[in-house]
């Protein structure tokens, strides 16, 4: 008998703990019953599921489930935060970005977001925002003693800071009370652009800058080192990490050849991330991007708390939709409790419409609001690092950090980052990992919520002004959504040229019982693709199928129904859509060991969960003339 202490809950003290063989024997039962046979760990396994980077996550961790010891926060290996005390004093800087070129509807922006909760301000300068010589103009009425600005100037980064630093004198701001980033990122800045020729020229630029800064200005950082570019071009998570720690890297190496030391080298590198709606991935990430670059600090000399990494994560481009792109405040949502939870030191929310445009006031307004919310009304920062001690997190911070320091290792191998960029080697492995993504996509094993699951074709389309173009040339920005966008834009097209969106007839078979399911995987299907199903009449029969068929308007038809009542009529059903005109006929589900003669009834395809939604639709939109 297993003897517990006394907790003040002792009704079931005298009962001995359950073990992981006892849980393992329950899943075999539920597996059993579903129709799977498996016993001891294979049980486990079944429910596994597997991850980018070879990662996999079990159903259930324990104490004994490994992981490296975490420490305290603030002490090496900063797994745990850079800070002893976390975000419970101030909770985490709450940084908003701004990319419209007018300055002075900038300056409006950035007042109002100052006003209203935001305590540091993210500005592209330069041809894809404001100019740098209206940057003035822009900070007009911000107390830059009190509110970091954090630059985003791309090759216009030495002009960009020396315009900052000039409005730092001529507003009286002490070298020591400047705040925020100068944002200088050559190395980013090649990886979007591809343009290697000007990278050693900017990094010596670069170098420059943060012998200025380690020198007079001990609260401005000089560089940026920016995963965004790896992550917006389909890097898995281990990649993103494992480029930003090479990055980093590098930038250590150029600082002290430069003249710094290297705690002072170490500070003058902001690092920045992306933060996904994966909310435990995310946690992982950053917990396991401070422990490498804790042991990368700890071989470089660098000393005491300036090994601690400073972080800045930004929630996800690449998972925003551009239709229904309401649900995007619920993506951001979560990444940011993600970011928080992982310890960022600073957070920014693109507003729900960033894939549209240039966000709106009211998009601003939500973005900044949901940090609030998760800072004052969740009380998100008041407890350092929620996550640790939770087995699974704590395994996760370590297989990631163990997959990400491999693919570091490979770039060095490669003669480093710049040498791993130029000689293709990191971009043909993050298209390999988007390539293989792509396909999860297209099947919708990983959905995109209205977009390929539950999409919305009577929604009003939500119009931004354009933002400028970003540097571009290098490596390729994605999105989630894309193929499905390419899809639905046909659709659009068609809608402006004839009036009515292509159509699909469901042919619904029997009672609502039987065949609802099947109508509500085949309506989200094509929906997805911009095909408006018709279900008129809510059930047919082979004497009624074609007359209503011919009704509908549509050029395709799905018969819908339960595998018993296909066998009885889905033959007779199908031949006579065949008869009324139909281009292409599907079935949603397996034909089992009737596949012969559906077949030979007009069948022309099976659509079933987990097929290739992007390839069946496009085939539609051809098979129907949809330019």
């Amino acid at each position: 008998m297993t003897v517990l202490p006394d907790d003040g809950f002792s009704l079931a003290a005298e009962f001995p703990d359950a073990t992981h063989e006892q849980w393992q024997r329950l899943v075999e039962g539920v597996l059993r019953k579903s129709g799977k046979d498996a016993q001891g760990s294979a049980a486990e396994d079944a429910l596994s599921t597997a991850l980018e980077d070879g990662i996999t996550t079990r159903p259930l961790y324990t104490a004994g489930s490994g992981a490296a010891t975490p420490g305290l926060p603030g002490f090496a290996p900063y797994v745990r935060g850079g800070r002893a005390e976390g975000g419970a004093l101030s909770g985490w800087d709450v940084r908003q970005r701004h990319d419209r070129p007018d300055a002075a509807r900038t300056n409006e922006a950035v007042l109002a977001d100052l006003e209203s909760g935001v305590t540091s301000l993210w500005l592209t300068v330069g041809s894809a925002g404001v100019p740098v010589e209206a940057l003035g103009t822009a900070l007009d009425g911000v107390l830059l003693d009190l509110a970091p600005v954090v630059l985003d100037a791309g090759p216009r980064f030495e002009a960009a800071a020396e315009a900052l630093l000039a409005l730092y004198g001529e507003r009286g701001i002490a070298p020591e009370a400047a705040l925020g980033n100068l944002g200088a990122d050559p190395y980013g800045l090649a990886a979007r652009t591809g343009d290697h020729g000007a990278l050693a020229e900017g990094v010596a630029a670069a170098a420059g800058l943060a012998a200025r800064c380690a020198a007079r200005h001990p609260q401005l950082r000089a560089v940026t080192v920016d995963a965004l570019p790896y992550h917006e071009a389909g890097a898995s998570t281990a990649q993103e990490l494992g480029c930003a720690l090479a990055t980093g890297v590098a930038w250590l190496r150029e600082l002290t050849a430069a003249g710094l030391e290297p705690s002072a080298a170490a500070g003058q590198l902001e690092f920045r991330y992306a933060a996904t709606a994966d909310q435990f991935l995310t946690i992982a990430k950053l917990r396991a991007a401070r422990r490498l670059w804790s042991r990368v600090a700890e071989v470089s000399g660098v000393a005491g708390g300036g090994a601690a990494q400073r972080q800045h994560a930004v929630t996800s481009p690449v998972m925003m939709s551009r239709r229904d792109p309401w649900v995007n405040m619920l993506r951001t949502t979560v990444a940011s409790l993600a970011a928080g939870v992982g310890g960022a030191d600073a957070v920014t929310v693109l507003p729900f419409d960033h894939a549209l445009g240039l966000p709106d006031a009211f998009a601003r307004r939500i973005a900044r609001n949901t940090s609030t919310i998760l800072l004052e009304e969740s009380h998100l920062g008041r407890v350092v690092d929620p996550a640790g001690g939770s087995w699974y997190v704590e395994r996760l911070t370590d297989e990631v950090a163990r997959a990400a320091w491999a693919w570091f290792q490979e770039i060095e191998r490669a003669g480093g980052q710049a040498d791993a960029l130029r000689g293709g080697l990191v971009g043909e492995r993050i298209a390999a990992t988007w390539e293989a993504r792509s396909r999860r996509l297209a099947t919708r094993r990983e959905p995109v919520t209205g977009v390929s699951e539950f999409p919305l074709l009577s929604e009003a389309a939500v119009e931004r002004d354009p933002a400028p173009a970003r540097p571009a040339g290098g490596l390729p920005v994605v999105r989630r959504d894309e193929r499905f966008e390419e899809l639905r834009a046909r659709s659009d097209a068609h809608l402006a040229a004839t009036g009515a969106r292509p159509k699909v007839f469901l042919a619904a078979l029997g009672p609502a019982a039987a065949h609802t399911a099947r109508v509500t995987f085949a309506a989200n299907l094509f929906q997805a693709g911009g095909i408006e199903p018709v279900q008129e009449p809510l059930s047919v029969d082979a004497a009624a199928a074609g007359q209503a068929f011919a009704a509908s308007g549509a050029a395709v038809a799905c018969i819908c129904s339960s595998d018993a009542l296909y066998e009885e009529g889905a033959a007779g059903v199908a031949e006579a859509l065949k008869a009324a005109g139909a281009v292409r006929v599907f079935l949603a589900g397996r034909p089992g060991g009737l596949r012969e003669t559906y077949e030979k009834a007009g069948v022309d395809e099976f659509v079933v969960a987990g097929g290739d939604a992007v390839a069946v639709l496009g085939s539609v939109l051809d098979r129907i003339g949809v330019a």
